[in-house]
Parts: structure tokens; sequence; C-alpha cells
């Protein structure tokens, strides 16, 4: 089967499409026919310098997490899940490619009425903006920033915000990205690479940190008293610099670390995907790679060129 290497870490070109053994389910796995790869800023930092959640060994494939049909099960393994498309994790490598091996137990039967791409989008990011919802126990009325707004994950938030009655602003760098921002149903939008855009977005009760860095931290300064600041991601480089002790100072929470137990993720993907099967949420898929150009694909994230969510298609 065709599929994308890592043998050394490093800028895009790194990746380098060939060939790899066909897998072959075992006891309690299924084969699925990978249609979609999801591609997450987590992966681009994996490649470049070898850390993230997973240490797989060189030389791997990478990638985490793929849609598809199942065209095998092993021993011990239902019959009835052949043909069904379905998404789901690899553990952290495989997925850059055209069949992956899972435990039957760790797939996500896709809804009637649900596309396999947007399946796809919504496994991770999905997952990570209803946790993230939950987490911050918004109320309807709260002023909610939500910065990398025309992102994976902050286009998730913004929808998910609005729905539970949050006046929400969406942060974003760029004339495009702040568009995508009001398509997912921002109040306000506002451009963060624009000198003073903290004095555009006034107080508010919730922020959701996406970018981490200097970003992050002015978006701290605007957090009411009582207000909640949850992090999410670091698209700068690095987390916001906040001491525990201003926090305190300032009476504003911050919620960092685990979003859940591994049962309450599942149910936060579960969660997602009805979402959209009920069109409460819509991911945007910006922009999709062949397989072969997956470097192309990274480079594109990298460069904050992308908008959305990646997919590569085998």
């Amino acid at each position: 089967m065709r599929a994308v290497w890592l043998a050394e870490f490093g800028g895009p070109e790194v990746l380098r499409p060939g060939e790899a053994p066909d897998p072959v389910p075992g006891p309690g796995q299924v084969l699925v026919e990978v249609a979609f790869v999801n591609i997450t800023f987590v992966e681009t930092q994996f490649r470049a310098t070898g850390q993230g959640p997973y240490r797989p060994e060189l030389p791997m494939i990478p990638g985490n997490g793929v849609g598809g049909a199942i065209s095998a099960v092993g021993d011990g393994v239902d019959r009835g899940l052949l043909g069904r498309r379905v998404v789901t994790a690899t553990g952290g490598s495989g997925a850059y490619a055209e069949r992956v091996v899972v435990d039957a137990a760790g797939v996500f039967g896709v809804p009637d009425g649900v596309e396999l791409d947007e399946a796809v989008a919504l496994l991770a990011d999905g997952r990570t903006a209803t946790g993230l919802i939950r987490k911050a126990a918004l109320k309807p009325g709260d002023r909610v920033l939500v910065e990398a707004a025309a992102g994976g994950v902050g286009g998730l938030l913004v929808q998910l915000a609005k729905a539970e009655g949050a006046w929400v602003v969406g942060a974003a760098g760029g004339g495009r990205k702040l568009d995508v921002a009001r398509e997912h149903g921002a109040d306000q939008v506002v451009d963060y690479r624009e000198a003073g855009w903290t004095d555009r977005v006034g107080e508010v009760d919730v922020v959701f940190d996406g970018v981490g860095g200097e970003i992050g931290a002015a978006a701290f300064e605007l957090i009411a008293p009582g207000g909640r600041m949850l992090s999410y991601g670091l698209a700068s480089g690095a987390w916001a610099d906040i001491a525990d002790e201003l926090a305190r100072e300032r009476k504003v929470t911050l919620l960092n670390g685990p979003l859940g137990s591994p049962e309450e993720l599942r149910e936060f993907a579960e969660s997602a995907l009805a979402g959209a099967a009920t069109g409460r949420l819509k991911p945007l898929i910006g922009q999709r790679f062949p397989l072969d150009r997956a470097a192309d694909a990274h480079a594109a994230i990298e460069t904050r060129a992308a908008v959305g969510k990646t997919l590569l298609v085998p």
C-alpha cells in the first residue's frame, strides 16, 4: 500500500511517500480502507521536533485520525461491521496510509446524513471543542473570546458557544480568516495581527486560547473578575505565560489539563458527531491534499495559509 514515511525530524520535506506492507487485523481488530486522514497542528510539531504526546520510533508512518470503511475483521469481531463507515484514532502513528488496523472497540460509526470527510474533521477537533465548552460552563449572555476562530477547533468553539447563548468575539489573522469566523456565527471579529486589537474587544467572561504566546497573554488581560481562560493550543509556538498568582489576583480561573476521562472523551466525540447529524455543528474543510503531498499539507498549516481543517486524501 501507499504510505507517507517519517525517517528523521525536520521540515515538511522529511515526509516522503513510499510503500508499506498491507496491515492485517488480529483478534479484536478491524481493517479500515482509508478515505480521509485528519492532520493536526500537533503532528506538524512532532514532525519538526520529535516532541508531542506520542513517542514512536523512527522510521514511522505518522498520523492519528482516519475515516473510511471497514473491509476486514479479526477473530472475535462482529462481521456485521464489514462495510460500515467509521472514524477512528490509530494511537499516534500509521494514519498517513491507504489502510490502517485499529481495535474494533475504538471506532466510531458515522451517523446517517454526515459525510465521511466531515466526520473525520470532527473526530479530534469536535471532541476537543465539546470538552472545552463543557469545562467552561458557559451561561447565556456570557461574552466569549475565541482565538484562532477560523481554525478547526476554533470554528467549532464559535458554533458551540453561540448554541449556549454566548456573545462571541472571533479573533483571527487576516481578512479571509475573519470572514470564516463570521460564517461560523461570531457576533464580532477582530484581527489580532493589528496593533491595539484588544481595545476593540472589551471585557469578556471566557477566553478560549488557541494561540498562546503574546496573543494569549493579551487576551488574559480582557477577562473580567470571576472569568475563565481555557488554553487548548499554541499556534504561536508557546503557551501564554500567565502566573498562577496573577490569575488569583485578577480572580480569573485558568482551566488547563485533561478535558476528561477516556469515557468522557469518547462521549465528547460522539456528541460532536451527533451535532453534525442534526446540523448543530458544521466543520470547515479548508483544504485537501493527496496522500503523496503530505509535506505540502504540513507546510500550509505551519505557514498559517490553512483555514479550517486540512485533510489528506489517499
